[in-house]
């Protein structure tokens, strides 16, 4: 398809796109909607968020926010990138107050958003080209390390005794023996069909969903198990070498929702707005939202097929205010989703409408079959993040790292190692100093280290000289 053909034959939009396209995103949207249901659940539970906060950033960053954003083929919801940020406003705005801290990071939210707004009117897209990239998959990896830390404890059915991170990390041995074996065998259960659903290569296979897949044997198994009803039960009574520990089973391990979907809502508390670690947790919020939405949408333009180009501005404050009224009725934060995303664009979404389906599906959804909901285990929806934090932090993630150079490699690292020991914003901090220094060692002049401007030129087929904030020269400007 040649450039000119993909001009003539791009989709139309907003009305017009609808009537044209709709069969096309319609199919699109219902098949990300099936992804999305599970991860949004999964990810608000992770967060210290009731379950339908996540599926009301679904339903706001579909239904709303597609109909203004910057974006063509982007999923817009919540995603494991700010569960850290999130679950860390909650603990820390909340004092142990579990509720508490939910009302305040709501308000955190509404704060930062409005920042994040802000930011895309002022054209503040090229954020991220400020933040070495080293850095920012660094502190992505560290987030897939903390949220496999905690999450394989919900995946086990065990509660650690653990406060800080390292002891959370710590007690991963001693939540392995203790296990609640049928919880246990939902979670390993889903985390090797995750596993395995890898190596399918049939492409009609490939078309259903992996976490689908996962909720449905998830509730299989638990009505297996009988985890509705609360009760103890031996593992393997009649043989005699066992100790014949008892276990407790029942609702406590599966999904909490209201019956009614409008009991879902909740609404922020601003009390401790005047307080250094409100504004602490608003920043983290904004920057690590910022950052992601800017990222990911980047990248989704790449999947594009018909190449179009996302208005990163405005999709930033069309995020900020789809934030703005995630926060204002009990959602999670959202950002440009890129798994989501790239679904969509697999399953051949052609418009922004495919966004709206999704979450239009998502809203009618909850509304109808709130009973369905309750009857997904936890530990199916911990499987899923287990192998999502993994994706973040896998071995090849260090290998692709590595082979753009040692140094960059090295920024990974210390940024991963910055982000466990402290938090995301002074590990990210961290980063951004390394690579800093990294320019410093190699004489990059201090002056020229933090601008944008490049000067790119191709000597010979294959070869190109990059020069960093050096004048334009004659010749490529009049090109």
């Amino acid at each position: 398809m040649t450039s000119a053909t993909i001009k003539s034959d791009l989709p139309l939009t907003g009305l017009a796109g609808l009537k044209q396209n709709w069969r096309e995103d319609a199919l699109a949207g219902f098949l990300v909607f099936l992804i999305a249901l599970p991860l949004c659940l999964g990810i608000a539970m992770a967060s210290g968020f009731p379950p339908q906060a996540g599926l009301i950033t679904a339903i706001v960053g579909g239904v709303l926010v597609s109909r203004f954003n910057g974006s063509f083929v982007t999923i817009n919801g919540p995603a494991a990138g700010l569960i850290v940020v999130v679950l860390a406003s909650v603990q820390e705005l909340g004092g142990g107050d579990a509720m508490a801290g939910y009302r305040y990071t709501l308000a955190a939210i509404v704060c930062a958003s409005v920042l994040q707004a802000l930011m895309g009117v002022m054209r503040a897209g090229k954020l991220s080209a400020f933040f070495p990239s080293s850095a920012v998959h660094g502190m992505l990896a560290a987030i897939g390390i903390i949220i496999m830390a905690k999450q394989l404890h919900v995946m086990l059915g065990v509660k650690p005794d653990a406060d800080t991170l390292f002891q959370t990390i710590g007690a991963i041995p001693a939540s392995l023996r203790e296990m609640n074996p049928e919880v246990a065998t939902i979670g390993f259960v889903g985390l090797a069909i995750l596993i395995g659903w890898t190596l399918v290569q049939n492409r009609y296979l490939k078309m259903i969903p992996a976490p689908l897949i996962v909720v449905l044997v998830g509730m299989a198994l638990g009505q297996y198990f009988d985890l509705d009803d609360e009760h103890i039960y031996l593992l393997m009574p009649e043989a005699p070498v066992l100790p014949h520990t008892e276990y407790s089973i029942g609702p406590k391990f599966l999904v909490e929702i209201p019956q009614n979907f409008m009991a879902g809502f909740a609404f922020p508390d601003f009390k401790p707005i005047f307080s250094l670690v409100f504004w602490q947790q608003v920043v983290a919020i904004c920057l690590v939202g910022s950052l992601e939405t800017l990222l990911s949408a980047a990248a989704v333009d790449k999947l594009d097929p018909y190449k179009r180009t996302s208005d990163l501005n405005r999709d930033l404050a069309a995020v900020g205010v789809g934030n703005i009224v995630c926060g204002f009725i009990g959602g999670l934060p959202m950002i440009a989703e890129i798994v989501r995303s790239s679904a969509n664009c697999n399953n051949g979404a052609r418009t922004g409408w495919s966004n709206f389906f999704h979450g239009l599906f998502v809203l009618i959804f909850v509304a109808l079959f709130p009973k369905l909901i309750r009857e997904i285990p936890l530990a199916s929806l911990a499987a899923l993040l287990v192998f999502t934090g993994f994706r973040l932090a896998s071995p090849s993630v260090f290998k692709k790292t590595l082979a753009i150079g040692w140094d960059q490699l090295g920024v990974f690292c210390i940024t991963i190692v910055g982000v466990l020991a402290t938090d995301l914003l002074i590990g990210v901090a961290i980063g951004v100093f390394a690579e800093l220094a990294f320019h410093l060692y190699r004489s990059v002049p201090w002056s020229e280290v933090l601008r944008l401007r490049l000067e790119i030129e191709e000597t010979e087929e294959g070869v190109y000289h990059v020069r960093m904030g050096a004048r334009p020269s004659s010749r490529m400007s009049s090109a």
